[in-house]
This record gives structure tokens, C-alpha cells and sequence, in this order.
């Protein structure tokens, strides 16, 4: 098997952060769920609630702000990724691309996905 080219590294990097920004999005939600849900059981006072509810609420949501922080370094490193990309598809088409359409067409695509993240706020 022949190794990777610098196009299929370059996607698989985008894809890859892409990937991962999409798991600390399923996170981000699933944090918030439990923070609602503990906030409203301390406030109706289950009889069930250990006495250390209060300071899980606090590590949750301590949880839940260093999952935002993530999100800003995560879409620098994808404008990167996708700049090396970009590079990555010029020299391949400045070299021939012949046999490599599918391979500039998957890079393409990974490029598109990259950039819609690192414009989101």
C-alpha cells in the first residue's frame, strides 16, 4: 500500500477537525442537559439528591466552560488545515492531476466543510 499523498493528508486533517468539532458539539449539548437537569432537581429538592449536588453543579458547569474554550482554538487550527488544503489542491493541479480527480473532489468538499465552521461565531 502506497503511502499517503500530501492532498490525502491535508483532507484527512480537515476532516478529522471537522469531526472533532462536531463531537464537542454533541458534548457542549449533552453538558447542558445535565446541568438543566441537576438545576431542577436541586430546586424542586428531591429527597434522592445526595448532599454534594451543589458542588456537582459547579463541576458540571466548570465542564461545560472549558468545552466553549475549545471551540476557538479548534476553528484556528481548521482555517489552518484548510489553508494547507488549499495549497495542498494548487500544487496537485499545478502538477497534473490526472488520475486524481476523485482525490481533488474529496479535498474540495472537506474545504467547503472546513470553511463553514471557521466562519461560525
Amino acid at each position: 500500500m502506497a503511502p499517503p499523498t500530501p492532498l490525502e493528508r491535508a483532507t484527512n486533517s480537515v476532516l478529522r477537525l471537522v469531526k472533532e468539532e462536531s463531537y464537542y458539539h454533541k458534548e457542549l449539548a449533552h453538558q447542558e442537559t445535565r446541568i438543566s437537569k441537576l438545576q431542577t432537581e436541586i430546586a424542586a429538592g428531591k429527597p434522592d439528591l445526595d448532599s454534594n449536588a451543589p458542588y456537582m453543579l459547579k463541576q458540571e458547569q466548570t465542564a461545560l466552560k472549558e468545552t466553549k474554550a475549545v471551540f476557538g482554538p479548534l476553528r484556528d487550527k481548521i482555517s489552518e488545515a484548510v489553508q494547507n488544503l488549499e495549497e495542498q489542491i494548487a500544487i496537485t493541479e499545478s502538477d497534473g492531476a490526472e488520475g486524481k480527480e476523485e482525490e481533488l473532489k474529496k479535498a474540495r468538499e472537506a474545504v467547503e466543510s472546513g470553511k463553514k465552521i471557521a466562519e461560525q461565531e
